[in-house]
C-alpha cells in the first residue's frame, strides 16, 4: 500500500512543475529525417590548412543533443498550422480554444500510462455506485413495505425518489463540473453518496426513507457524467474508446449489492408483515448502511489514495494556465515519459497572457459552453444528412425504450422472484443472475469486431433475446424457470449495454459527439423515472410491466435493424 503524502493532499496539487520531464517540442523536419550528408563532399578549404581541422559548430551540435534554432522554429510552426485546421473545423476560435487543442496534442504524445489506468479504476467507482445504488434501492423495498406497511406497488415510489435525485444530480453535477472543476465534483460526488447512504440505513419512516434516497441519487446522478468528463480529458484521443469500458464496472455494482442483500436480508428480515417492527427487521438497514460504507471508502480511495490532477483544459478555461502545464507535466511523470509542453508554447500558440487580458473564460461563459450543447446550433449538425439524422433519432429511441424497459423490470426483479418462492431463495436467485452478467459485456467486446456482424448485429442480437427472455420469465410461476429466465436475460442485457456505450459515440460525429450522447443519456434518465410511476399505475396485473419491458425491448431491436450506419472497421472522426 503507497505511503500517504498528507501535505500532498491538503495542497494545490497542480502547482509544481516538473521540468525534468520536458524535452524539445517534436520537428517533422529534425536532423534524423533530413538525408545524410554525402561521405564524400568536397571540401571547400582555406587558405591556411589549419582552418580544415576545425569546423564551428552550434551549441546544440557541440553537445551533440537538440536541434538547431530553424528546426524549433518549424516545429512550432507544424504545431501552429495543426491547430488553426483544428479550430477552423470546430468554429469556436479563442485563446482557450486554441491552448485547448495544444494540450489534446501534448496528452495524445504522452499516451497512455499508470496514470490513466488507475483513473479508469476510480472513475469504475463511479459506475459501481450508479447500479450498486439502483440495484440496492430495489432490493429493500419488500422489507420497507413491510415494516412501514405499505402495498409493493406503493414502496415502488422508492425508486421514483432515487431516480428524482438521479435526474437533478446528473444536470447539476454535469454543469458544475464546467464552473467549478471537475477534481471537487469527482470527490463530492462519492461523499454524498457515502454519507446520505450511512444516514438512509437509520430511515425513521417511508418518507424520511425517500428523502434520502433522493439525497442518494444526487449524488449518484453526477458520478456518470463527471467521471466521463475526467476519464476522457485525461485520455490521449486515439484512446477514447476505452471510455466506453467503464461500462463493465455496472456488472460489478449490481454483483455487490446482489450478494450482501442475500446475506442480510433473509436472516435479519421480519418473518411476515403483521409482526414486521423495525426492531426485527434490520436486514435492509444493514444492506444500506454497508452500501453507504463501501461508497464512503471508494470516497477515501479517491481522495487519499491517488493524486489526482485537475483538468488541464478547465484550468486554462480559468486562466490558470501555470496549473494546467502543471497537471500534465504531473501526469507524464507518473507514466514515466516525457512532454513538450511549456508556458511558452502555450503562449506562442494561443497568445500572451498580456496580450490577451480576457483570456480565461467568465463563470456565465463557462455554463453557455456547457448549455450549448443542447442548443440548437450543436443539435443541428447531428441531421446533416438524411442517414446521419436516421441514425440519431433511431438511437435516442433506442436509450429511452431501453431505459424504461431495463427499469421496469430489474428495479422490480426481487419483488417478481419473491411472488413464488421464500426470502431466502429470492436473494440467493437474484445474486445468482447479478454473477451470470459479468460476462456479458467481456464476450460483447470479443464480438463487435467480428465481419458481418460488427456493433449493430451484436446490439440487435443481445437486445432481441434480451426481450424474448423477460417473456419467457413470465410463462412459468416455477421459481427454476424464472431464474434461468432471469440469469440468461441479465447476460445478455449487459452484452447490450455493453455495445450500446461503445457504438453509440462512434455514431455521432466528433464535434457533436457530446451533444448526441448528453441527449442520449438524458432521454435514458427520464424514461427511467417514468418506469416505475407506470409500473405503480398501469395495471393490477404484476406480470404487466414485464410485458412492457419485453416489448420496449423489442421495439429497440427493430429500430437498432434500421440505423443505416455500422461503425465496425471505420476510423471514428
Amino acid at each position: 500500500m503507497p505511503s500517504i503524502n498528507w501535505k500532498d493532499i491538503f495542497s494545490n496539487r497542480d502547482r509544481r512543475q516538473f521540468p525534468e520531464v520536458v524535452i524539445p517540442l517534436p520537428d517533422p523536419r529534425a536532423p534524423e529525417n533530413l538525408p545524410a550528408p554525402e561521405p564524400n563532399a568536397e571540401k571547400k578549404p582555406d587558405a591556411d590548412d589549419s582552418s580544415n581541422t576545425s569546423i564551428e559548430k552550434a551549441p546544440s551540435q557541440e553537445k551533440g543533443v537538440g536541434a538547431p534554432p530553424s528546426y524549433a522554429s518549424s516545429a512550432l510552426e507544424a504545431l501552429r498550422a495543426q491547430v488553426e485546421n483544428e479550430v477552423s473545423v470546430s468554429g469556436h476560435d479563442s485563446v482557450y480554444d486554441r491552448k485547448a487543442k495544444v494540450i489534446n496534442m501534448a496528452i495524445q504524445d504522452i499516451g497512455m500510462g499508470r496514470y490513466q489506468w488507475e483513473l479508469f479504476i476510480l472513475c469504475g467507482f463511479g459506475w459501481v455506485a450508479d447500479n450498486l445504488w439502483l440495484q440496492g434501492v430495489a432490493l429493500t423495498l419488500t422489507p420497507i413495505a413491510n415494516e412501514f406497511g405499505l402495498s409493493e406497488s406503493w414502496s415502488r415510489f422508492a425508486t421514483v425518489a432515487l431516480f428524482v435525485g438521479l435526474i437533478v444530480g446528473a444536470s447539476f453535477w454535469g454543469i458544475a463540473s464546467d464552473a467549478i472543476g471537475r477534481r471537487p465534483a469527482f470527490n463530492t460526488t462519492l461523499f454524498l453518496c457515502g454519507s446520505f447512504g450511512l444516514a438512509a440505513g437509520g430511515g425513521p419512516n417511508f418518507v424520511g426513507t425517500c428523502a434520502l434516497y433522493a439525497c442518494i441519487g444526487l449524488g449518484v446522478g453526477g458520478n456518470l457524467p463527471v467521471d466521463a468528463a475526467v476519464f476522457l480529458e485525461c485520455l490521449p484521443p486515439n484512446s477514447g474508446n476505452i471510455l466506453s469500458g467503464l461500462a463493465t464496472w455496472w456488472s460489478v455494482g449490481t454483483l455487490i449489492a446482489s450478494m450482501l442483500a442475500w446475506g442480510y436480508i433473509p436472516t435479519y428480515s421480519c418473518p411476515d408483515p403483521a409482526s414486521c417492527t423495525k426492531a426485527n427487521n434490520w436486514g435492509w438497514r444493514y444492506l444500506v448502511l454497508t452500501l453507504g460504507a463501501i461508497t464512503f471508502a471508494m470516497f477515501i480511495c479517491r481522495f487519499f489514495l491517488f493524486t489526482l490532477y485537475e483538468s488541464p483544459k478547465f484550468l486554462v478555461s480559468r486562466g490558470r494556465q501555470y496549473e494546467a502545464v502543471a497537471a500534465v507535466q504531473g501526469i507524464a511523470r507518473k507514466n514515466r515519459t516525457k512532454t513538450w509542453l511549456t508556458e511558452e508554447i502555450l503562449n506562442e500558440i494561443g497568445g500572451y497572457p498580456e496580450e490577451n487580458q480576457k483570456q480565461a473564460l467568465s463563470y456565465m461563459e463557462t455554463i453557455k459552453r456547457s448549455l450549448e450543447r443542447f442548443s440548437l446550433q450543436q443539435v443541428k449538425p447531428l441531421f446533416a444528412t438524411k442517414r446521419l439524422g436516421v441514425s440519431t433519432v433511431l438511437l435516442w429511441f433506442c436509450w429511452t425504450t431501453i431505459g424504461m424497459g431495463y427499469t421496469l423490470f430489474n428495479a422490480f426483479l426481487p419483488q417478481y422472484l419473491g411472488a413464488n418462492s421464500s426470502t431466502y431463495v429470492t436473494y440467493r436467485n437474484y445474486a445468482i443472475t447479478a454473477v451470470c452478467g459479468i460476462p456479458g459485456p467481456l464476450l460483447s467486446w470479443a464480438l463487435v469486431d467480428i465481419p458481418y456482424f460488427g456493433r449493430k448485429g451484436t446490439l440487435a442480437v443481445s437486445t432481441l433475446i434480451t426481450g424474448v427472455l423477460l417473456f419467457c420469465f413470465t410463462a412459468s410461476k416455477d421459481p427454476n424457470v424464472q431464474l434461468v429466465c432471469s440469469a440468461l436475460e441479465s447476460f445478455f442485457q449487459m452484452m447490450m449495454y455493453g455495445v450500446l456505450y461503445a457504438f453509440t459515440p462512434e455514431v455521432f460525429p466528433a464535434p457533436n459527439r457530446g451533444t448526441g450522447s448528453g441527449i442520449a443519456s438524458c432521454f435514458n434518465r427520464i424514461a427511467g423515472l417514468m418506469a416505475p410511476i407506470i409500473g405503480i399505475y398501469a395495471s393490477q396485473n404484476p406480470s404487466a410491466p414485464i410485458y412492457a419491458s419485453g416489448a420496449l425491448l423489442l421495439a429497440s431491436f427493430v429500430a437498432i435493424c434500421l440505423i443505416p450506419i455500422e461503425t465496425r472497421g471505420k476510423q471514428i472522426v
